[in-house]
């Protein structure tokens, strides 16, 4: 019989029961709104006495409804998102800021955080829809081809990037999207030479986005902030020679607030894709 390591058990601090309550949470989404009490099981490892010990703790607490043989998550659940939003204020005092910018340049725009793989919208202000995806607070998206993620990657240090990118996904999601690993490292390079990224339908066709960062008063990138339109519409060109001055001001106001005082202004050429 193989022995376990030692080192992957829970320490005494780890509360089993709690991160099997997270993970029957997380067993819902888009394309799992409802589930029986054997969907949940089966997709969390756990056994049905197990889950429904959680469901029916998360069904009294007010998180989970039941319709019939139907499990399905409540409103109240938002409760735990909006406690990370509020906890951080400036994301509030942000959005009059994003305001402005989408009406001087009428495309969306979205503040996100680093979270592993991904990035993660906490604000969206909507022009039009340019993605088939509906993105939200809470949306998530590969962080390596979004203009949001390769802002928020190019400030990691070496040995925070390179497992992130070594366990990356390898798809590819359009006919311009970079899987070359090289190549990936150049165009971080670049991102952080220059203070801001072009991404030219590397994610989805058609669509187009310039990035740049929000900086804390240490100067540390806390979180970045695109403007995303359609590529036939808004070209790269029209994007970084006419948008991305107004998206460097307006990431600069958002950093005020969080007492970041120095600027950076536009930095070199980003041939477009």
């Amino acid at each position: 019989m193989k022995e376990e390591d030692p080192t992957l058990r829970p320490s005494d601090s780890y509360v089993q029961s709690f991160a099997r309550g997270l993970e029957v949470i997380r067993s819902f989404g888009a394309a799992a709104p409802r589930q029986t009490l054997t969907e949940v099981a089966e997709a969390t490892g756990m056994t049905r006495a197990g889950a429904r010990r959680i469901l029916l703790t998360l069904q009294t607490l007010g998180y989970v409804r039941v319709e019939g043989r139907l499990f399905a998550l409540t409103p109240r659940i938002l409760d735990l998102g909006f406690a990370y939003l509020s906890s951080m204020p400036v994301w509030n005092l942000a959005q009059p800021v994003m305001d402005a910018l989408v009406e001087q340049t009428h495309e969306s725009c979205s503040i996100a955080v680093l979270d592993g793989q991904d990035v993660v919208y906490v604000l969206r202000v909507h022009t039009h829809k340019i993605m088939s995806t509906n993105l939200g607070m809470g949306s998530r998206l590969p962080s390596f081809w979004t203009s949001l993620g390769r802002v928020l990657l190019a400030e990691l240090p070496e040995q925070e990037l390179q497992p992130l990118l070594d366990g990356r996904d390898r798809t590819m999601f359009t006919r311009f999207t970079i899987q070359d690993d090289a190549q990936l490292l150049t165009e971080l390079a670049q991102v952080r030479a220059q203070g801001w990224c072009l991404l030219n339908q590397e994610l989805e066709e058609g669509l187009t986005s310039v990035a740049a960062p929000i900086r804390n008063a240490s100067g540390q990138v806390v979180a970045a902030m695109n403007i995303s339109g359609q590529a036939n519409r808004t070209t790269p060109e029209i994007m970084q020679g006419e948008l991305l001055p107004q998206l460097l001001q307006a990431a600069g106001r958002v950093s005020g607030l969080l007492g970041y005082q120095a600027g950076r202004g536009i930095g070199g050429k980003l041939a477009p894709r």
